[in-house]
């Protein structure tokens, strides 16, 4: 008698503690990228809001700052905020190139490294591991590299 009423309390104590660690995955903020050619961002989480901006950027990193449902609300590297569904987007981290001046992305992490490519400012790219040590390894369709952590919007805490 004790065996399957000490399994069920085992597979209760299952069933229960599983969408805890789900939720602890959906915690806001948290970065995000645009997953798709085409997404629309909606000033209201649903398809009856207008559509405010339309964007046609792969990789394109932004910040999910609030949930409703299916729908995210974010913000894009010029502060733009608005809503969109879920499935235009992507846990994939990635980052833009920020300032006015060509960025060097090095062969290693280290500012007396070869530089790789010179990248300009608004180039987007994936960064397929954390930063580390204030360097991201950035992939720019295929052309990989290091660049620093403060010349990329999508790094750090969100």
């Amino acid at each position: 008698m004790k065996r399957p009423l000490l399994s069920a309390i085992a597979l209760a104590s299952l069933v229960i503690c599983a969408p805890a660690r789900a939720d602890e995955d959906d915690k806001v903020p948290y970065w995000a990228t645009i997953d798709t050619d085409l997404a629309n961002l909606r000033v209201g989480p649903g398809d009856s809001y207008r559509i405010d901006w339309v964007y046609r950027r792969l990789h394109l990193p932004v910040k999910v700052v609030r949930r409703e449902g299916p729908w995210r609300l974010i913000e894009d590297p010029d502060g733009t905020q608005g809503w969109m569904r879920d499935l235009l987007l992507s846990r994939q981290r990635g980052g833009i190139v920020k300032g006015k001046e060509l960025v060097a992305m090095r062969v290693k992490p280290d500012d007396s490294a070869p530089i790789a490519w010179r990248i300009e400012p608004g180039v987007v790219g994936v960064m397929p591991e954390d930063c580390k040590q204030s360097w991201c390894l950035f992939d720019v369709n295929g052309h990989k590299g290091f660049v620093h952590e403060t010349q990329l919007w999508g790094t750090g805490a969100p």
